[in-house]
């Protein structure tokens, strides 16, 4: 099920008022949830419904075990056991195909021919948000950072609940299990923001990332060496507008929704092409992932606790398994290579860079006229290099989309070899096209509370007047949206 689309419409119709209606009943609410996002689920494939069951009284009976374990060695041995399974099951659903196919590569490379076993494997949608959350509890538990929960009701609701179920955020067990004790309620700020954010993420959806998809980057990527550098310059900046509006058009959505349930999604996106670094870069964008990477991933192998050296393969390790969780493809592992290796070389610059110029010993100047001249020419650099900075780490994210969006490597490499030849008229570079990708780049330079400050305005109004917005915006949207409805990029992660 789709959030742009009737179905899901009034699907959440319904559940909104039964939810309501059982606001005093906490167990018959929960329930409800529960079912419902069962069925959400379940509307891709019911079988898989019991791959979510099995993932749950699995993560909710090693929680309770690592609970109520005082010795530290087996808590821990639990906890491995029980983090190997989750992945075991991540594994052989989304990685058994790719290893089997790396393998018999290989074999046949060196000349030797066997009969593996392939089977046709369906990859469930959102399988790797919903281990990534049960593995955050378990670990949560184990480190003390969260009790864990005595209902096997609240970690079923906690792993399935719908609005993030299939692509995200990654909530963690601590933000969202407290809320699950106290009564639920909505105000008339949550319910304004709500409205904003749906709105705006059904726009950046079904209008945007949607045009993008068909009129641009569909095309380029699928035959780059039909097409001149021209097209394939503006396909790659199509398609980093496309998935950033994608992507976070669907954790804009489900935080709106999850809002007007009574519960509070955390932030997973915040303008993330005006970074001027990669490590801001991954500070703006998944922030859900990528905070459960730095907590889950990059500190226990170390972070920044040991030698240069270890620090660097930390950083590289974290960026190169993100890779491989984002999809079973070489051009996912090359993607997620990169970006471990670029943001070791840019804290190694940076680091440099701070010793040469020598910061925190003061200015330099001195006083006056002259040195009050001297302080804003440095600012005045300082406002340069911001700029190069956020031209440079938008031109390197880009570079990497290709590898990202690319169906083969090979792919990959025709498409970056096709930006060198400009010998072919741009057939794409239309006002609209051109004019949706600057736009929506410029508006990564919105204030970043824009959403609240919209959401201030609409909570003056009487509760009318926000049916009537958020019924005429749906409309809009989908007189401007192309035809038919896209599944989510990320769904397929």
């Amino acid at each position: 099920m789709l959030f742009p689309t009737l179905d899901f419409a009034l699907f959440f119709v319904i559940v909104f008022l039964v939810a309501w209606e059982l606001r005093r009943d906490m167990d018959a609410r929960k329930l409800v949830l529960v079912l419902a996002s069962y069925f959400f689920y379940g509307y891709w494939d019911m079988r898989f419904t019991l791959l979510l069951a099995g993932s749950s009284l699995l993560n909710y009976a090693a929680g309770r075990a690592i609970g109520g374990l005082n010795d530290g060695v087996t808590r821990k041995w639990v906890l491995g056991v029980a983090v190997v399974l989750n992945l075991g099951v991540l594994a052989f659903f989304k990685y058994y195909g790719f290893f089997l196919g790396s393998l018999a590569d290989i074999l046949t490379g060196l000349g030797i021919e066997r009969d593996l076993p392939f089977l046709e494997v369906i990859l469930p949608v959102g399988i790797s948000f919903f281990t990534f959350q049960g593995i955050s509890y378990l670990v949560d538990v184990y480190r003390r950072h969260v009790e864990a929960s005595r209902s096997v009701l609240d970690i079923f609701l906690y792993i399935s609940f719908f609005p993030q179920l299939v692509a995200g955020p990654i909530v963690r067990a601590a933000h969202f299990l407290p809320q699950l004790e106290r009564t639920p309620h909505v105000n008339r700020r949550m319910a304004s923001l709500a409205v904003v954010l749906i709105l705006v993420g059904l726009f950046k959806k079904m209008v945007i990332a949607n045009y993008l998809a068909t009129e641009l980057v569909d095309h380029v990527f699928f035959d780059p060496t039909a097409f001149g550098g021209g097209d394939l310059l503006l396909g790659v900046y199509g398609y980093a507008v496309q998935i950033y509006c994608d992507f976070s058009a669907y954790s804009d959505i489900a935080i709106g929704v999850a809002a007007l349930l009574g519960y509070r999604f955390p932030r997973n996106f915040d303008h993330p092409y005006r970074a001027s670094s990669l490590q801001e870069f991954w500070r703006r964008w998944h922030i859900s992932l990528s905070t459960w990477l730095r907590d889950y991933l990059y500190i226990p192998l170390g972070g920044s606790r040991g030698s240069t050296f270890q620090t660097y393969r930390n950083l590289f390790l974290t960026m190169f398994l993100g890779g491989i969780w984002h999809g079973a493809a070489w051009t996912f592992v090359f993607w997620g290579a990169f970006h471990g290796a670029m943001l070791g070389i840019e804290r190694a610059l940076t680091r440099r860079w701070e010793a040469f110029a020598g910061n925190g010993n003061g200015n330099g100047y001195g006083g006056g006229v002259l040195g009050a001249l001297m302080g804003v020419g440095r600012m005045i650099q300082g406002s340069i290099g911001t700029l190069l900075g956020i031209v440079l780490t938008f031109h390197l994210v880009c570079f990497a989309w290709i590898f990202f969006r690319a169906p083969t490597f090979s792919g990959a490499w025709s498409y970056l070899g096709g930006l060198f030849d400009w010998s072919q008229p741009a057939q794409f570079a239309s006002p609209f096209i051109v004019g949706l990708i600057g736009l929506s780049l410029a508006a990564q330079f919105l204030p970043s509370g824009w959403a609240i400050g919209a959401g201030r305005l609409l909570r003056r109004a009487p509760w009318p007047t926000w049916g009537l917005l958020l019924g005429f915006g749906i409309l809009a949207i989908e007189a401007m949206a192309p035809e038919g409805t896209a599944p989510f990029i990320y769904f397929q992660f």
